[in-house]
């Protein structure tokens, strides 16, 4: 592994741990030329998944783009950063788990408006306004209505 600060391609492993999650492996790591330490994480390589859009254009499943839209959800909202990252790590876990090479974001979006539920009314309702593009303000109360079970 090559070292961070001096470039040397001599390293040895200090400690392994696994990380908390089960995902990856966190390695520390002294360089044998400079003497400084550093952390390296192994994780397993995946298989490159698409997501196909709504109009039909193809992208790469981006993780960091599927935090970035739950956590816009969850601005100002009492939901932990952990919270949300478990949340980004189940839907991660179940786009991976479907075997496929693509995936719809209607079905990515769906596993986001279930967990959103689960964490954060508010929150979901912020996502849904966005994902089912509430027209107007009557979309908007239905929803809620049917948040508050008062509609099927």
């Amino acid at each position: 592994m090559k070292c961070v600060y001096c470039g040397s391609m001599d390293s040895k492993v200090i400690d392994s741990r696994i990380s908390d999650d089960g995902s990856s492996i966190r390695r520390r790591r002294e360089c044998l030329a400079c003497g400084r330490r550093f952390t390296t994480y192994e994780t397993v390589e995946r298989i490159p998944v698409f997501v196909i859009k709504k109009d039909g254009n193809r992208e790469l499943f981006d993780t960091n783009k599927l935090r970035g839209g739950i956590m816009k959800a969850c601005e100002k909202r009492p939901v932990s950063y952990e919270s949300i990252d478990k949340l980004v790590t189940e839907i991660e876990k179940t786009v991976y788990n479907l075997g496929a090479n693509e995936v719809s974001s209607d079905k990515i979006g769906d596993e986001v408006m279930k967990g959103l539920k689960e964490l954060d009314q508010v929150a979901y309702v912020r996502f849904a306004s966005v994902y089912k593009e509430f027209k107007d303000i009557d979309t908007f109360l239905s929803e809620i209505e049917r948040i508050l079970g008062k509609k099927a």
